[in-house]
């Protein structure tokens, strides 16, 4: 793959109907983007062989299918060099969504998925709590998410 392909404006068109609806067919890309679909295929090929592109997502309502609390934690290491350590194991509890290495009070800042708050329970005592390394969490339950976008700036 060429090392020096240089990103352009219906690359930028492309990956901004993308992130809008992942499932978007190719041939529904190219007529809003004037170009063939075979065009999107080989620039998305492209940007996927870079690694700009490593995959794609559903977004899902947990809420509609039982799991109704979404909690933040704030996870504090015994030693910052823990935290390979820490992320491997945290990685295989599945409840665990998201892991973010932090400056400021945190080491670790983690987003959980919950049936509820008897399961968000237990899964920090039975599970989180009992990982080696870590010294203590501070659970932030979110009471509605607002916004989430699928990107952070218009890419257009």
């Amino acid at each position: 793959m060429d090392k020096n392909f240089q990103i352009d404006n219906t690359d930028l068109k492309i990956l901004s109907l993308l992130t809008q609806d992942a499932n978007m067919p190719y041939t529904e890309i190219a007529d809003k983007v004037n170009v063939s679909s075979g065009t999107v295929h080989v620039r998305m090929r492209k940007m996927t062989d870079l690694g700009i592109v490593t995959g794609a997502q559903i977004t899902i309502n947990y809420a509609k299918l039982g799991w109704d609390v979404t909690a933040f934690l704030g996870i504090y290491l015994d030693k910052s060099s823990l935290y390979d350590e820490v992320v491997q194991k945290l990685a295989q509890i599945s409840e665990v969504v998201s892991l973010n290495y932090t400056t400021g009070a945190y080491s670790i800042f983690a987003k959980i998925l919950c049936k509820d708050t008897n399961h968000l329970r237990e899964v920090l005592n039975d599970k989180i709590q009992k990982v080696g390394g870590i010294q203590r969490t501070e659970t932030f339950i979110s009471l509605e998410e607002t916004l989430c976008k699928p990107t952070f700036f218009d890419l257009k």
